[in-house]
């Protein structure tokens, strides 16, 4: 064929998210680090599968317009740098389809290569050897090479070729990759979805394959659901007539069901709404809701019984699970709620977080919202701008706490530029975010405080002891399979250790000096009070001239996340 309309296009991308959602955790397994963090494929699937989603009902033959609905959907899904990446990448390409109907291979060459500067502006800091080098070697491959005669088929298998080609030349690239043995896993997943695109082109376009999929994620889908929150509730409603129902105010709305489950998402397109939550009480939202409106569609999943979901966002699946005839028969027993919207406030603060212990933390240290996340499970872009919502503030700061989920929180800025004011301090560690917290004070305008917020960054040394994941090499250690690791700030390993308490006085050793006044401990889940007692015991022995702040954080995957002050 030699154009592309957005049908086709839709095909295309459709594809290329399946045979990613079928392969993500071999992309997973690549991970550089033999710490459990190995999220790139994950996160990139749930990118792309939110913009799959979006499209599977939009009928558009205008390539412009699916392009931009499927980009618009991967920004706001994107979570974590490879997501975010992906995201980007879709966006610049979309840009490069604007006022076309149709497009033929030069045009879709233009496109790609756009998609690759777009990708590039939106990285701070653009490191090669990664999804950035396979995006651009591929897309200017495949722009030198196209002509008026090209067909789309042979458009896409040149980038093929020139995606994979440019990823087995990742590690020569980056040190890091080649000490390992492995090609860089975002460059990987980018190759699966370009793989996707084009066996849909030559007539074999990729189903989901299901069953494998439910039997690899059902342990990855644990990360993702809170224990407390046990059903997928989502639902669309038609408000009004204001003569039978109550008149609808969203910010009311939202705080009312916010203190009724998480992962809340509420989305009003003039007179319809769309609600995502999870909670233990579905029956009690649907009453709740049912004031304002009917419902148009409705779901609802005991997501511990559903390992074959593991999605956050599905704001249109099709096929009600609750007939609304079956809701009627319910009384409704709405709560009562604040009828006053929330004052706006000059300043909110913002922090990602994972453990009650470092909630309780942030919170203490006035943080006014909390956005779920971290290592194997980053927050969406979405996840923040709902967040930004809920403080109804002029000037927001957020505070990632992770390096993998700073670009995400930047794009939720930039969606919001000239409606709200945004600022992302980028913390790395959830140490540093707590002494960033500390350091805000109202009192400053905006610019002395993100000054003062930015200096604090450097004035906090942290680590964090977690457990290998695999045998490996890295800077020199052994690491064994179970070892405990000592790591200094995001990335740094300085020692493994069979014993989890070993681990940490390696990593203290390594960040306590002189000049260090106070130590913060957070004990993670699998800590139990006689080891954080021997912990606090030993520390204060070791170190009488340092203050400790030892206590429950109930984070995942790390023994101890540890701040020095």
């Amino acid at each position: 064929m030699k154009t592309i309309d957005g049908q086709i296009f839709k095909k295309l991308v459709t594809s290329g998210a399946n045979n990613l959602y079928n392969s993500y955790p071999e992309i997973d397994a690549l991970n550089v680090f033999p710490v459990p963090d190995g999220d790139t494929g994950l996160n990139m699937n749930l990118t792309m599968t939110s913009g799959s989603k979006e499209i599977a009902s939009k009928n558009d033959d205008d390539i412009y317009q699916i392009a931009k609905y499927f980009s618009r959907a991967l920004l706001m899904g994107a979570r974590g740098n490879s997501g975010a990446i992906t995201s980007q990448i879709f966006r610049g390409i979309a840009e490069g389809f604007k006022d076309k109907k149709i497009v033929n291979a030069v045009e879709l060459a233009d496109a790609f290569e756009n998609g690759s500067k777009v990708a590039y502006s939106a990285v701070l800091k653009p490191v090669e050897g990664t999804i950035l080098t396979v995006i651009r070697e591929s897309s200017a491959k495949l722009a030198h090479t196209v002509n008026d005669k090209t067909s789309i088929e042979e458009a896409l298998k040149i980038l093929k070729n020139e995606a994979h080609a440019s990823l087995e030349r990742t590690p020569n690239l980056l040190p890091v990759l080649k000490e390992v043995g492995v090609v860089d896993s975002g460059g990987a997943g980018l190759c699966k979805i370009i793989d996707g695109m084009y066996e849909a082109a030559i007539g074999n376009f990729i189903e989901r394959n299901e069953a494998d999929f439910q039997e690899t994620t059902s342990a990855v889908q644990t990360q993702f659901e809170d224990e407390e929150f046990g059903y997928c509730t989502e639902f669309v409603m038609r408000l009004g007539p204001d003569s039978v129902k109550k008149v609808f105010n969203k910010n009311r709305f939202t705080n009312v069901l916010s203190s009724k489950g998480n992962s809340l998402v509420v989305v009003q397109d003039e007179d319809i709404v769309k609600v995502h939550i999870h909670t233990l009480k579905p029956g009690d939202i649907f009453n709740y809701a049912q004031q304002f409106g009917e419902f148009v569609k409705l779901k609802c999943e005991n997501m511990t019984e559903q390992h074959h979901e593991i999605l956050f966002n599905e704001e249109n699946k099709e096929g009600p699970h609750m007939a609304a005839s079956e809701l009627k028969k319910a009384p409704l027993a709405a709560p009562k709620i604040d009828e006053a919207p929330k004052k706006k406030t000059k300043y909110s603060l913002i922090a990602t977080s994972s453990g009650e212990g470092i909630d309780k933390l942030f919170y203490e240290i006035g943080v006014n919202q909390i956005v779920s996340g971290g290592q194997t499970m980053n927050p969406s872009t979405n996840d923040f701008l709902t967040a930004i919502e809920k403080c109804n503030s002029e000037i927001v700061y957020i505070l990632p706490n992770n390096g993998n989920i700073i670009l995400a929180a930047n794009q939720a800025r930039d969606i919001l530029e000239g409606k709200v004011k945004v600022i992302v301090i980028p913390t790395k560690t959830i140490m540093q975010g707590a002494v960033v917290a500390m350091n805000f004070n109202p009192e400053l305008d905006e610019d002395e405080n993100t000054e003062t917020m930015q200096e604090a960054i450097s004035n906090v040394k942290s680590g964090q002891v977690t457990f290998a994941i695999k045998d490996t090499e890295v800077n020199g250690i052994h690491i064994k399979k179970d070892d405990y690791l000592a790591i200094k700030e995001s990335k740094d390993i300085i020692a493994s250790s069979k014993n989890k308490v070993d681990a940490l006085f390696t990593l203290l050793d390594s960040i306590i000096d002189e000049d260090s006044s106070v130590v913060t401990i957070l004990c993670g889940k699998d800590v139990d009070t006689k080891t954080r007692e021997k912990v606090k015991d030993k520390f204060e022995k070791k170190y009488e001239f340092v203050d400790i702040d030892i206590r429950d954080g109930g984070q995942p995957v790390y023994s101890f996340i540890v701040g020095v002050e």
